[in-house]
């Protein structure tokens, strides 16, 4: 273990002696707070702080950051206050200390809410300081490192977390040293004998493949040396976890992934990187469609680098990495490779730095839209990404998002209003369906409509966390105010058979009842009623009376124009079409579900007012409503063309189709079309009827 004098050591050999002093001085604060405290390996509980520092000195971290990491686990785990470290060492350390801290204080129902818990006030403080983040990834890489001591379950807990978010946010970062060392801890962890067996596996390899990995080497050297460039050639070793994920995720043996060789050659400026590229290219021959360009199109963490595969001797795949000094150190180190944090306040952070800012600046954005921790955590999983894809605005602006991104992703990416107001999309300059997944190079336009909204179907295909939380956020507030509209109806229908109006109550009375159901707002009592979760009729009887005596039931149906929304569902068993005489169905959490009047489903409670409600069509109903006919006709050919186009003759729309022969000579078609109104379905039976050789025609029905 690293004791504070070899640290300061370390330490004076980048920083001054007066920042050496303060990180002295937070040890022994550290110390004397941890006294008595043990980790459950037995040693004293300080060495944890120490060798959390020391991971942070190895990536030349400031003063503040190293002082942070001593104190961490003061305010969790000792009796000290957060007040109590700002007097001693101010608040910019007292801030990064509690932003690292757990939320101890409060009681979670599952591990899993807790989890999230932490996650979200983690972001919150690496809004206000990125530091917090490389604080607590130091302080997570050492307790993986001794996960040894901890219980099975524990360790297995914590090796999931570790796998599913810390090395993912490493990577996002950029640190990539620290993510290999994340992920084959987590996996050795998380499967023991699967890690092992893998182990052995690439030991005994790497013995056979010693004399390919040094002739391919040497002729690259030879080939610089010949070019007369400067460049060292290393052979790449693939870590544990990867080997395990390309065996699993792509279904590959141990033998073909350990069959590529991989090399990386570092050089000193980018001119070379470019001028190697040619020459190892004239070395072996290329393999077309492999050439990666990360330095001229970086990837999202700022990593930068050239990426080919090669044919080399006796057929044998390389992977070649060409990259500078400066880009290996970044590759490595990521965000804490070249810090550049900045007292003043109008210095901007560059490069890797401001990327990371960007992403945390995304996160903030996500945070604040979720519904909860759980919903927040789900959405920043799907947004550490491993590989990305680029793509291009009109104006040529290039835009990185998660591989299988569609139009929708990109809609939301570029803004919040063209992700909502979106209604179509040109991929390319051609018109393209929404749930398209990107392609690398593409150029996408998005057309938007105002007044266009999210549809509920876009959350099947999205990808970002971004767009995910948005189009929720987004059908929430839709959902609510449709709820509202359709429950302010209702209650309205039940009040004006009693000759009043919900605006000609008394306040105090409207008061009294929200009180009863403790709420703080009549919308979120009508919202209720619009989700059917409250019944209009027993509302309005606490409304008109005291003690909540029976009110005789309402009469008179109720109008439905066909733009409710979210809260109106028509039932799929008897698919209901406007012309036909309807039951509403109130179900608690779906609003109302419409019926037939003489649908089966409902046979039952169709006479309870608290369940059912009369319906009728407005005069001005408006939408396309979906009804199922089955049509009996002779077999001949091309019958679902001619089908298709005497639907098409009446202006409907067929949006399914399945057909089935009762004998050779009779074919059954069951069509689902979508028509306005009865009127409109009697032109397309018409229509159907006319068609030679048809038998008979029947509207399915529950």
């Amino acid at each position: 273990m690293p004791s504070i004098d070899n640290l300061a050591e370390r330490l004076s050999t980048y920083l001054g002696s007066d920042q050496v002093n303060l990180v002295r001085r937070a040890y022994f604060y550290a110390e004397q707070a941890h006294d008595g405290q043990r980790r459950r390996s037995g040693e004293a509980y300080v060495t944890h702080p120490l060798a959390v520092a020391s991971i942070l000195a190895d990536m030349h971290m400031d003063h503040q950051s190293l002082m942070a990491a001593m104190l961490h686990d003061v305010i969790e785990d000792t009796g000290i206050a957060k007040e109590a470290l700002t007097a001693q060492f101010g608040e910019t350390i007292a801030e990064l200390v509690d932003g690292v801290s757990k939320l101890t204080q409060m009681n979670f129902e599952t591990k899993a809410e807790a989890q999230a818990e932490n996650f979200q006030k983690m972001a919150m403080a690496m809004a206000r300081d990125i530091r917090v983040i490389l604080v607590k990834l130091a302080d997570r890489l050492h307790n993986m490192r001794t996960l040894d001591s901890m219980p099975h379950e524990k360790s297995r807990r914590i090796a999931k977390e570790t796998l599913e978010i810390y090395a993912p946010i490493a990577n996002r970062l950029g640190m990539h040293s620290m993510r290999i060392e994340f992920e084959d801890l987590g996996f050795k962890a998380m499967y023991p004998m699967r890690s092992e067996r893998i182990r052995g596996a690439v030991r005994r390899a790497r013995g056979n493949r010693k004399e390919i990995v040094n002739k391919i080497e040497e002729s690259i050297s030879h080939c610089l040396t010949r070019e007369d460039m400067q460049g060292e050639v290393h052979g790449r070793e693939k870590h544990l976890y990867s080997i395990y994920q390309k065996m699993r995720g792509k279904r590959r043996a141990f033998n073909e992934i350990m069959d590529v060789y991989a090399f990386r050659i570092v050089v000193d400026k980018v001119d070379t990187c470019y001028r190697v590229l040619g020459a190892v290219h004239n070395l072996y021959k290329p393999l077309p469609g492999r050439f990666k360009d990360y330095i001229a199109i970086p990837k999202a963490n700022g990593y930068q680098s050239l990426h080919t595969t090669l044919f080399g001797m006796h057929g044998v795949p390389i992977e070649i990495q060409i990259r500078t000094r400066e880009m290996e150190e970044l590759a490595n180190h990521g965000i804490a490779a070249h810090w550049l944090y900045k007292s003043a306040e109008d210095d901007q952070p560059k490069g890797s730095h401001a990327r990371a800012r960007q992403w945390v600046k995304g996160i903030l954005e996500l945070q604040q839209r979720a519904g909860n921790s759980l919903e927040f955590i789900e959405s920043v999983k799907i947004d550490l990404f491993p590989d990305e894809v680029y793509v291009f605005t009109p104006k040529g602006r290039i835009m990185e998002l998660p591989k299988g991104s569609t139009a929708v992703d990109f809609a939301y990416a570029v803004h919040t209003d063209v992700g909502n107001s979106c209604i179509a999309c040109r991929i390319n300059r051609r018109l393209a369906p929404l749930s398209e997944p990107l392609q690398s190079g593409s150029t996408v336009e998005i057309v938007t409509a105002p007044g266009a909204r999210p549809n509920p179907a876009w959350l099947n295909f999205v990808v970002t966390g971004k767009a995910r939380t948005h189009i929720r956020h987004a059908l929430k507030l839709q959902r609510r105010s449709e709820s509202v509209s359709l429950g302010e109806r209702l209650l309205n229908k039940v009040l004006a058979s009693f000759d009043t109006h919900l605006d000609s109550l008394p306040v105090e009375r409207i008061q009294a009842v929200l009180d009863e159901y403790h709420m703080e707002l009549s919308e979120d009592l009508l919202e209720e009623i619009g989700l059917g979760n409250r019944m209009a009729f027993v509302v309005a009887r606490r409304l008109l009376t005291e003690n909540g005596e029976q009110l005789p039931s309402h009469e008179g149906p109720l109008a439905i124009r066909g733009t409710e929304g979210l809260v109106l569902n028509y039932a799929k068993c008897c698919t209901p079409i406007p012309g036909d005489p309807i039951v509403g169905h109130l179900s608690a959490g779906k609003g109302m579900v419409v019926h037939l009047d003489t649908c089966k489903n409902i046979s039952d409670i169709r006479h309870n007012p608290e369940k059912c409600i009369q319906l009728s069509w407005a005069k001005d109903v408006s939408g396309e409503f979906n009804v199922e006919l089955r049509v009996e006709l002779e077999h001949q050919r091309g019958l679902i063309a001619l089908l298709a186009s005497s639907v098409n003759a009446a202006d409907g729309n067929i949006e399914k189709i399945s057909m089935d022969e009762r004998d050779g000579r009779v074919s059954v078609v069951q069509l689902v079309v979508s028509v306005h109104d009865r009127v409109h379905l009697a032109r397309v039976i018409k229509k159907l009827r006319a068609l030679k050789g048809v038998m008979r025609i029947t509207r399915m029905r529950a």
